[in-house]
C-alpha cells in the first residue's frame, strides 16, 4: 500500500513555547501509527531541532522544512540550504507551497533546482502543485498542473521521482468561499497519477503517494482520505489545533 501521510504546515505561527506545547498534545495522544502511516510536522525554521527531538523515539513521525534554497551554499543572507536541514537530521522539505508561488515568485524552474538539490541531499520534497481560480475558472487546470510537473519534476530519473511526495492544493478553493468537491479532489488526483504513469509507467504511479492540500479540516478528512488516489493530507489550519490533528491522524486508511 502506498504511504498515507497525513502532513502538518504550520506556516508561520506559534511561539516556541506553544510549538512545543502543540507537539506534545498531539504526542501525548500515543497515536500507533501502522507501517504504512506517517505524520510530518512542517514547522517553522527556528523549531526544526526542538521538533525533531521531540519525535525522536516515535516510530514514523519526522519533522519537515516548510522550504529550503535552490544553491548549495553561497551569499544569500537569510536563506537555508538543504544541506544545513541535513545535517541536523530534517529529511523532509515543502516544495512550491503556493504561498511560496504567490508571494516570493517561485517558478518551475527554481523549484525544478530546489527538488534536485534536497534529493542530493538525502531530503524527501514534499512537492506542492495546483490551480488558480482563474485557471479553475477557464477548465484548464489539468494542463496547469501537467505543466507543473513537467517543468519541475520530469528531469528525474524514474529511481528519483519514487522519492517525493506530492501535494495537490486547489488554490481556488483556499480563502476564496469556494468548496472543493471530494469528487473533484479524486479527480486531479487521479489525473496527476496518470501524469506520472505516462512519463514513468503504471508501476511508478501506482506507489507515489499524493496528498490533498485543499482545506483539509477534521470534518471532511475521513472522506477526502477514503478516495482511491488520495493518500493523506497536507494540513494548514487544522494542524493547529491538537485535537483535530489528531482527528485527522486517526482518518488515515
Amino acid at each position: 500500500m502506498r504511504k498515507q501521510i497525513a502532513a502538518a504546515n504550520w506556516k508561520m505561527n506559534c511561539t516556541y513555547q506553544q510549538a512545543e506545547s502543540l507537539l506534545d498534545d498531539i504526542l501525548n495522544n500515543q497515536i500507533s501509527l501502522r507501517k504504512h502511516q506517517q505524520v510530518i510536522f512542517a514547522v517553522p525554521f527556528p523549531y526544526l531541532i526542538m521538533a525533531n527531538s521531540e519525535v525522536a523515539e516515535e516510530e514514523n513521525y519526522f519533522v519537515a522544512a516548510q522550504n529550503c534554497y535552490n544553491k548549495p551554499s553561497g551569499a544569500y543572507t537569510g536563506e537555508v540550504s538543504a544541506e544545513m536541514l541535513q545535517t541536523i537530521g530534517i529529511h523532509h522539505c515543502i516544495i512550491g507551497h503556493s504561498e511560496r508561488r504567490e508571494h516570493f515568485n517561485e517558478s518551475n524552474t527554481t523549484l525544478a533546482e530546489k527538488v534536485s538539490i534536497c534529493l542530493e541531499n538525502e531530503i524527501t520534497p514534499i512537492f506542492c502543485c495546483g490551480e488558480s481560480l482563474s485557471v479553475r475558472d477557464t477548465g484548464s487546470q489539468n494542463d496547469y498542473v501537467e505543466n507543473q510537473l513537467k517543468e519541475s519534476l520530469f528531469h528525474l530519473s524514474e529511481v528519483d521521482i519514487q522519492r517525493l511526495v506530492i501535494a495537490y492544493e486547489p488554490i481556488w478553493a483556499i480563502g476564496t468561499g469556494k468548496t472543493a468537491t471530494t469528487a473533484q479532489a479524486q479527480e486531479m488526483h487521479a489525473y496527476l497519477r496518470s501524469v506520472l504513469e505516462r512519463k514513468y509507467g503504471s508501476l511508478v504511479a501506482d506507489n507515489m503517494s499524493i496528498l490533498y492540500g485543499g482545506s483539509v479540516k477534521a470534518g471532511n478528512a475521513a472522506e477526502l482520505f477514503a478516495c482511491p488516489d488520495v493518500d493523506g493530507g497536507l494540513v494548514g489550519g487544522a494542524s493547529l489545533i491538537a485535537a483535530d490533528f489528531i482527528s485527522i491522524i486517526k482518518s488515515l486508511k
